[in-house]
């Protein structure tokens, strides 16, 4: 997380207790909390003005995660408690930090108790990837991978919810194209092409003359949801589509079908296995 010099000025004078209506933290109290972030200062006589000892750990910090920590340290409702001053709403105080961070292309927005910082970059959510080889992909390791999602959209990341949805059903395909062809070609960030190989591989091409017409109906259904899925992360990334911000009911929809399409790879791909459908890993 990079800060401006601006930002980190303005930052340092809240952390400080400086600015109206944020509580206030001693030369002790600064010191104390930075400590939790690795330093290992000491209050002492010639300790320096308690904004600008702020500043200097923030400038340490810039550009580390650990950042989004304090920040979510600081706007902890607890140090609201108990206080003398008169402040203002912990609310009104996250807001003023999201305002200023928007210069800097983050906000803050309310995760049940705590509020917390996201990017406001599509291309900089961060994404965990699922499955690192085929023995990690189990009926758990799916249901896990939603309710991350499912998080994601109860902290109103709506973003980082479709990111991870898409990236669930990426990896999938991946690890299951992997398993079943010793040729698979290295990924290349087409979901669409990706998803094609898998369901030749499957045996789920429509085309089939097997395939009875109500099965492909539904094979082409589930062949236009892994298409919208790559669109609509597509137009979340996109720099000339910045305008679009996906809202909570879009966020939903995509986590829930790329839920019904990784259950559906998932049961497919276990039971041809039982069956002996699945072709030879030694393809040529």
């Amino acid at each position: 997380m990079k800060l401006a010099p601006f930002t980190i000025k303005h930052l340092a004078k809240m952390i400080a207790g400086d600015t109206e209506g944020w509580p206030y933290r001693s030369g002790p109290d600064l010191v104390k909390l930075f400590n939790e972030y690795g330093f290992r200062d000491v209050y002492e006589q010639g300790f320096p003005t308690r904004y600008i000892f702020v500043e200097e750990k923030l400038r340490a910090l810039n550009g580390k995660d650990v950042l989004r920590e304090l920040i979510k340290d600081l706007l902890d409702s607890r140090n609201w408690m108990n206080t003398q001053k008169e402040l203002k709403p912990v609310e009104e105080c996250a807001a003023q930090v999201s305002d200023l961070l928007k210069y800097d292309n983050y906000e803050v927005i309310r995760d049940r108790m705590f509020f917390k910082v996201r990017s406001l970059s599509g291309s900089l959510i961060s994404v965990e990837v699922p499955f690192k080889k085929p023995s990690d992909i189990t009926e758990i390791a799916i249901e896990e991978q939603i309710n991350k999602c499912r998080d994601k959209i109860a902290s109103e990341d709506y973003d980082g919810a479709i990111t991870n949805a898409r990236s669930l059903v990426e990896t999938l395909l991946i690890s299951i194209e992997r398993e079943l062809d010793s040729n698979a070609p290295d990924p290349d960030g087409d979901l669409v092409r990706s998803y094609n190989r898998v369901r030749i591989l499957l045996n789920l091409d429509p085309s089939r003359k097997d395939v009875s017409d109500a099965l492909k109906q539904v094979l082409s259904g589930l062949s236009s949801v892994v298409h919208g899925l790559a669109t609509m992360r597509n137009k979340m990334s996109d720099a000339h589509a910045t305008s679009y911000r996906p809202a909570k009911h879009h966020a939903k929809l995509a986590v829930n079908a790329a839920k019904t399409v990784a259950d559906f790879l998932f049961e497919t791909m276990a039971y041809q296995k039982t069956k002996g459908l699945l072709p030879s890993k030694n393809r040529s």
